[in-house]
């Protein structure tokens, strides 16, 4: 874990915004020509521009507007602690040269937040003075004269030495310390916690304390006296002494759901209302701590996996609600092991933490998705770093190789094609960013330009205005997507059958459209990059359509006794 002073800057003031984070490769994240912090530098603008709206949005002054947004965070995981901290040392100089006017650009420049690199373009989200850049610094400079000297990106725990700030650096201490039951992020293990790769990531366990009981596995003894499976469904019927797992299950074909994907399937969100003046209130971070133990990723909601009813209001279900309401023998039995930066070629670091045992556990169908990130890069030129069909092929290869190994006889695995991501800049390039709704300054084109110079954006190649790069980044994600159907048309396995289907996003659109909506309202707005909850669970309905209607066999059978497993056993333990 990185060491929780990073943490305590990082959450106040938005810096978990980081977007290189979110989507980009980890194979791509070694040091480049800028400065490897300049995902502060967004985090920077961001949080300054939300406090100069909220100071418009309010009528009151900034230091009013920066006690509203730590008031508006909540106590846990030291979140307003911290703000309040950030506050008190940052606060003197962004109130001085917001209210002389400068732009978040040269708040967070002044304040050392961002920096331009000699020889690298000056990246700034909002237009340059009309004066000279130096000479703006100059007067910044000028401005907040005689005030406290601190060097703010050098910020660490020594600060806390300080005396008006060693109280508040105690209680955030004590928080770190207290908040949350850390674990290890890549284990196996089910779980009885929601976060921190617990249960909104894999079914939940039942009986933490037995290494034998978890969700997927074949019944012990049909389950007549403990629930092996944690699906809900044991005992015996005292009308005729059979167990009720046999009774209802047997033969029904029971399997989980299991992905293998990126920030993308693990539905990386990060709520407009949170940098939106406009929207933000109490309520608006109350899943903060959440959002942070789940590394700003929603798998209790995403297509695939997710288990909660959708907060968008379609009726549209994930693919793990859908089998289980085909099968409830199916509950609980789903796993995303999915991660923000996952790629082809770094899948190995984390699959082990799979959770299939070959001979104990029930079929699985697993999902590969590595929808982005083999074509997606951070660099200037990112054509040079995106994965060659040859790479990928070897890759995918071992990933197919390692689950013949791991998943029991009858599985099946469905490779997923790579979308043309072309769609992103035509459907979003001149719409406003949230942070430019209040004041019709920012688009999505300034946006990606600004993430794009300082190489922290998920995707060069498709949040461009460069459309011949675009273009390049689709052909290579075409070739990546035949490579893929030439190994589910070439390949067998013993222990599964393979399957491939298209990612087609222009599928959902119309559908969207059908129902008298925008295609832009299908990413998420804050980073305009990924897929949003209702594009990953119309996906999900065109994904499940697609299978039932060429291989049905892979969704098992419609259990005839669901009436009366819920009769009996009710919600099944709920999730």
């Amino acid at each position: 874990m990185k060491s929780p002073w990073k943490v305590i800057w990082a959450v106040p003031l938005f810096f978990l915004l980081p977007l290189h984070t979110s989507a980009s490769p980890v194979h791509n994240d070694q040091p480049g020509t800028r400065n490897s912090n300049d995902h502060i530098c967004v985090g920077c603008v961001v949080v300054v521009s939300v406090i100069e709206q909220l100071a418009q949005v309010h009528n009151s002054t900034t230091q009013a507007a920066m006690e509203t947004l730590c008031s508006y965070l909540p106590e846990k995981l030291f979140l307003k602690s911290a703000c309040h901290l950030v506050v008190r040392i940052v606060g003197p100089d962004i109130i001085k040269l917001l209210s002389a006017d400068m732009t978040a650009d040269v708040v967070c420049h002044h304040l050392k937040f961002c920096e331009q690199v000699p020889g690298q373009p000056l990246c700034h989200l909002y237009p340059l003075p009309k004066e000279a850049w130096k000479l703006t610094l100059e007067n910044a400079r000028q401005i907040v004269k005689g005030s406290p000297t601190l060097k703010y990106s050098r910020m660490s725990s020594d600060i806390c030495s300080l005396p008006f700030l060693a109280k508040i650096c105690q209680e955030i201490k004590s928080a770190i310390e207290h908040s949350v039951p850390f674990k290890d992020v890549d284990s196996d293990k089910h779980s009885v916690f929601p976060t921190l790769r617990g249960y909104h990531w894999r079914g939940r366990d039942c009986n933490d304390s037995d290494d034998m009981v978890y969700p997927g596995r074949r019944p012990d003894n049909w389950d007549a006296h403990q629930d092996s499976n944690c699906n809900g469904i044991w005992g015996v019927d005292p009308k005729d002494g059979i167990p009720y797992e046999k009774k209802f299950c047997e033969g029904s074909q029971p399997r989980g759901i299991i992905l293998l994907g990126d920030s993308a399937g693990a539905h990386f969100h990060f709520p407009p209302e949170w940098i939106t003046a406009s929207q933000m209130s109490l309520k608006s971070f109350f899943n903060l701590p959440t959002a942070l133990t789940n590394e700003l990723n929603w798998p209790q909601l995403s297509g695939a996996t997710g288990f909660l009813n959708s907060t968008s209001g379609i009726k549209e279900k994930s693919i793990y609600l859908r089998l289980r309401k085909r099968n409830l023998c199916n509950h609980r039995d789903y796993q995303n092991i999915s991660k923000n930066g996952a790629s082809s070629q770094n899948l190995e670091r984390f699959i082990e933490s799979l959770s299939r045992n070959a001979l104990l556990d029930q079929p699985a169908i697993v999902i590969y998705a590595m929808i982005g990130n083999d074509v997606c890069g951070r660099k200037t030129d990112p054509v040079p770093e995106m994965t060659t069909p040859e790479k990928f092929y070897s890759k995918v290869m071992e990933t197919l190789e390692f689950l013949n190994s791991h998943l029991p006889d009858g599985s099946h695995v469905i490779l997923y094609g790579l979308p043309n991501g072309t769609f992103l800049w035509d459907y979003l390039h001149d719409k406003y960013h949230p942070l430019g709704q209040l004041n019709k300054d920012v688009t999505y084109d300034q946006f990606y330009s600004f993430l794009s110079c300082l190489q922290v954006t998920p995707c060069h190649g498709w949040m461009s205005s460069n459309q011949t790069l675009r273009a390049l980044t689709s052909e290579r994600a075409k070739q990546l997507s035949d490579t893929l159907k030439k190994i589910a048309t070439s390949k067998k396995f013993k222990n599964f059958n393979l399957f491939y289907v298209d990612f087609d996003f222009q599928e959902i659109v119309k559908e969207w459209q059908k129902r008298g909506r925008q295609p832009w309202e299908l990413f998420e707005p804050v980073d305009g990059f990924h897929p949003n909850e209702v594009a990953l669970l119309l996906l999900a309905d065109v994904f499940w359509n697609k299978v039932q209607r060429q291989w049905p066999d892979v969704l098992g059978k419609e259990n005839p006794f669901n009436p009366q497993i819920e009769q009996v056993f009710g919600d099944q333990g709920g999730h």
